[in-house]
């Protein structure tokens, strides 16, 4: 039987470092994710990239990777193209995260983030993240929307 799942569209390189387990905190300026908590979210990789450059700084910055790792870990995201569901998290608790936040405790949340400058955006856990044995073609919606997976393209 199929499982439905709800699902949020991610651009690269993000989709692809949630999925291979580096990004573990999702940041939006809404709390997007709050009512998906303790449920399953499918991954699904936009057709554009993201703009800015701030996960590359947070890879070779925060979490010391040098070009040839980054390298593999972008060809490892874009494994299944785009304009695909390729996999599903796990959600965890949203919060939103404090103006006043700095220091260590900030780093971390921007290291498991991949980004920088997530002062009073919506922080949300994610985990478990795994892979579809193959991609599930499907058009990206703006928000959150629903995605039958075929059980044999389950984890």
């Amino acid at each position: 039987m199929a499982q439905q799942v709800w699902c949020l569209s991610f651009r690269q390189p993000y989709a692809g470092l949630v999925l291979d387990g580096l990004k573990t905190v999702e940041s939006r300026w809404r709390p997007v994710l709050a009512p998906l908590e303790n449920q399953t979210l499918g991954i699904h990789i936009a057709q554009r990239d993201w703009e800015g450059g701030e996960w590359r700084e947070a890879l070779s910055g925060l979490m010391g990777m040098n070009q040839v790792q980054i390298q593999e870990l972008l060809t490892s995201g874009d494994r299944f193209g785009r304009g695909v569901v390729a996999g599903l998290v796990d959600v965890g608790g949203t919060w939103e995260c404090p103006p006043t936040l700095q220091g260590a405790e900030l780093q971390e949340l921007e290291q498991a983030a991949l980004l920088i400058g997530l002062q009073e955006k919506h922080l949300t856990r994610l985990s478990n993240p795994r892979w579809l044995k193959a991609p599930l073609s499907a058009r990206g919606g703006r928000d959150l929307w629903t995605v039958e997976i075929p059980p044999e393209l389950l984890p």
